[in-house]
């Protein structure tokens, strides 16, 4: 009969502690539950604080280039955005740019430019002719501008790549063959680097990490650069990495090849020298010496020309 009360009473203390379990646990949920309707009815009042901490202008030109960019985009030609977003890759692909921004960036300047040249041919007094011709011109101008300024900032960083690739194949070849592996020496070269050839080396790291494969990273490396250097040296990698070649052999062997691909470089650069300089000689070193050497004769003969007149 005792055994029997305590084993009632131990039952009662059980299913007691259960029920007031179940109840904490509970009311932990329902806490919970109410802090995040909380910081769901905060989280607007911080976005907008967010919002209105941004500068009026940027709030204002982004959603503009946006809905300018879709509209364009209506008008134009497929290749050319997919050409714009490879030259943005090319130049480094800057946070918030894109193929469709450039599109929208090049249709507000055209537009400026032709209004700008409308007041300018106003002002001046250009005949309709005259200014129908400098507005075109602005329009032509106001619509490959921004084109040229991406251009040049993605040939600027895709050169900077290629001057870099030798030494960095060099570094990275001595660090395999040294006894770290390829994903290693390939973060080393990348801290050791850095600049936009850094960059790219440590985005292939992070797409790693992330599960991408070696050989898929590569390869939108490869996408990521106009450089045909570059470009071997990923076909190179995917190749080893797929049919088990050492990894440091093949590197070896692309290190020697960028660094003759470079020499050679250096050497056309060198021969094209005497036909850049013959335009300055031409127009501005040669009429110099004329006018110092044969200028005291020339004055010389006008002078007795003159005399003998006499």
């Amino acid at each position: 009969m005792l055994l029997l009360g305590s084993v009632l009473a131990f039952a009662a203390v059980a299913v007691v502690l259960i029920a007031v379990g179940d109840f904490v646990l509970e009311r932990n949920e329902i806490f919970k539950s109410l802090r995040s309707v909380r910081q769901i009815e905060i989280m607007p009042t911080d976005l907008r604080r967010r919002e209105l901490a941004t500068p009026f202008t940027r709030r204002l030109l982004v959603p503009a280039l946006r809905g300018l960019g879709s509209f364009g985009r209506k008008f134009t030609l497929p290749s050319v955005t997919e050409r714009l977003n490879k030259e943005v890759i090319y130049a480094g692909s800057p946070v918030g740019w894109d193929g469709e921004r450039v599109l929208a960036i090049k249709f507000a300047t055209t537009a400026a430019a032709a209004i700008g040249m409308i007041f300018v041919a106003k002002a001046i007094h250009f005949h309709a002719f005259r200014g129908l011709f400098l507005i075109l011109f602005g329009v032509y101008l106001g619509w490959y501008f921004p084109e040229w300024v991406l251009r040049s900032r993605s040939g600027k960083r895709q050169g900077t790549m290629r001057r870099s690739l030798p030494d960095a194949l060099d570094l990275l070849s001595i660090t395999v063959e040294a006894g770290l592996g390829f994903d290693a020496a390939l973060a080393r070269v990348a801290r050791q680097e850095g600049g936009p050839l850094g960059e790219e080396l440590h985005r292939v790291l992070q797409e790693m990490q992330l599960g991408k494969s070696r050989a898929d990273s590569l390869r939108d490396l490869g996408d990521r650069t106009s450089i045909p250097e570059f470009k071997s040296f990923v076909l190179a990698m995917i190749q080893a990495d797929i049919f088990g070649i050492s990894i440091a052999k093949v590197l070896h062997v692309q290190a020697a090849e960028m660094r003759t691909k470079r020499r050679q470089r250096a050497e056309e650069q060198a021969q094209k020298v005497p036909v850049k300089i013959v335009f300055p000689l031409l127009t501005c070193i040669f009429p110099s010496l004329f006018v110092v050497l044969l200028g005291p004769a020339m004055i010389s003969i006008y002078n007795a020309f003159k005399h003998a007149k006499k």
